[in-house]
């Protein structure tokens, strides 16, 4: 069966945007840090500070969130970023760990 280029060129197409749209719903839910994970759970994360048991925590003080953290790697706005605790996994800018630091 011949192909011609014309063929050949929409089909690539079509290949190529199926990758890049795979790909990006994969890096969206693949990098986040679980609170299952043990390496969360070792440092008590939560993905959302407000739900923070302040009885195992006592550190833990109102306003400290992972996005003004300065472990976090984000940006002030992102919903998500990289913490240096936990090399390739994204924390929530919401959340809060015991290895919470503001210096």
């Amino acid at each position: 069966m011949k192909t011609s280029r014309r063929n050949f060129l929409m089909l690539s197409v079509g290949v190529g945007s199926s990758l890049v749209l795979s790909r990006a719903a994969f890096a969206d839910s693949a990098g986040k840090l679980s609170e299952a994970d043990p390496k969360a759970q070792a440092v008590g994360y939560k993905e959302d500070a407000s739900k923070v048991d302040k009885a195992k925590f006592p550190n833990y003080t109102a306003g400290q969130t992972c996005g003004n953290c300065s472990l976090f790697q984000g940006k002030a706005t992102d919903a998500y970023g990289g913490c240096t605790l936990f090399g390739d996994k994204q924390v929530a800018a919401r959340g809060w760990c015991s290895s919470y630091s503001n210096i």
